[in-house]
């Protein structure tokens, strides 16, 4: 059982300074309000293999994940790029895809956000059939929030 959401922002501002806004993990807790602290796990530029752990506060509880790049292209002159970050926490697997296409002198930044339940039980089916679309929801919201200051800050750079 699995729950998937999309969110396009337009930004305006070149591919290559939306990629520097969300390829900079260590930075992302004063750019995300959501992002309540950063702790990176390994060193080096932002690729495939990056890890960190991340700290958000949803619905008044604080919650550690950690996260790793599993894909990264950066964009170039022929293509706008793209990213997918993966987390595993509490029996779900996440997956966050960001996507740049150039379009009207700015970006269109596409945000795929994807929750699947690992080896569900029946109850588990059965909660996620009922919270699952209200967790989509809060979920959605906080993604936007997540893409509008990703906005601001690549149009600010």
């Amino acid at each position: 059982m699995d729950h998937k959401t999309t969110l396009i922002q337009h930004i305006n501002a070149p591919a290559d300074k939306v990629w520097a806004v969300i390829s900079d993990i260590p930075g992302s807790a004063a750019t995300l309000s959501g992002v309540d602290s950063i702790q990176m796990l390994t060193e080096g530029p932002y690729a495939d293999g990056t890890r960190w752990k991340e700290t958000r506060t949803m619905m008044g509880r604080a919650e550690t994940v950690e996260m790793w790049v599993s894909q990264s292209e950066p964009p170039s002159e022929n293509r706008g790029g793209s990213t997918t970050v993966k987390a595993l926490q509490g029996g779900a697997d996440y997956t966050s895809r960001f996507a740049l296409t150039e379009r009207d002198g700015g970006t269109d930044l596409t945000l795929t956000f994807g929750a699947e339940v690992l080896k569900p039980s029946r109850l588990s089916k059965v909660m996620m059939a009922v919270l699952g679309p209200i967790g989509m929801r809060i979920t959605r919201k906080a993604l936007a929030r997540d893409l509008a200051e990703i906005a601001a800050k690549a149009e600010s750079l």
